[in-house]
């Protein structure tokens, strides 16, 4: 019994984002290219769901994507991700960090893909360059095996839209959550 505990215990250690003392830290090239392979394949499975989102983005002034793993136990949670924003404009790349924590009640662990389509070039340019806050979150994800699922279209703030694809995970919960994005200097150029 103790041996299964601790197996959990060591298991849920990449999910708060402390890695064994001998995994090899990636690159910033590498994570630069994981993420970016994130982006398509998250892209992938948004055109699926939801077509009218490819004509939105290519109109947009730029967009981003944002991969994220949150876990809410009883009245505390937290989540933490990354994600890379494209200008359209120039092309850039910007890669950025997330996280977010909150209180209420919930229970559960989920990993969700989130894609910000920006309406106008003022709006990227102020998630960009100041980051981004906000709060206030009902969720109820339940999906497991096959990765992706609903996608649910919101709009956050004028001239953004966004969009969560649920990939794995069990989760219920109605919290109030602040959630920070701010650009990742160690990605960026």
């Amino acid at each position: 019994m103790r041996r299964r505990n601790l197996v959990r215990a060591f298991a849920l250690l990449p999910l708060l984002g402390i890695a064994p003392a001998h995994a090899a830290d990636p690159t910033p090239a590498e994570v630069r290219a994981s993420l970016r392979q994130m982006r398509k394949d998250t892209l992938e499975e948004l055109y699926k769901l939801a077509p009218s989102a490819r004509k939105a983005i290519r109109g947009s002034a730029g967009y981003a994507v944002f991969s994220q793993t949150g876990m809410h136990l009883l009245l505390v949670g937290g989540a933490g991700g990354r994600g890379v924003v494209r200008d359209n404009l120039t092309g850039k790349d910007t890669f950025m960090k997330m996280a977010a924590g909150g209180v209420g009640l919930g229970l559960g662990v989920k990993d969700t893909r989130l894609v910000f389509i920006f309406k106008k070039r003022d709006a990227l340019k102020t998630f960009v360059d100041k980051g981004w806050q906000f709060g206030g979150e009902t969720a109820a994800v339940a999906k497991a095996g096959e990765s992706g699922g609903a996608a649910g279209e919101v709009e956050a703030a004028p001239g953004i839209v966004v969009y969560q694809l649920a990939q794995d995970g069990l989760m219920a919960q109605a919290v109030v959550q602040g959630t920070r994005y701010w650009k990742d200097e160690e990605l960026n150029d």
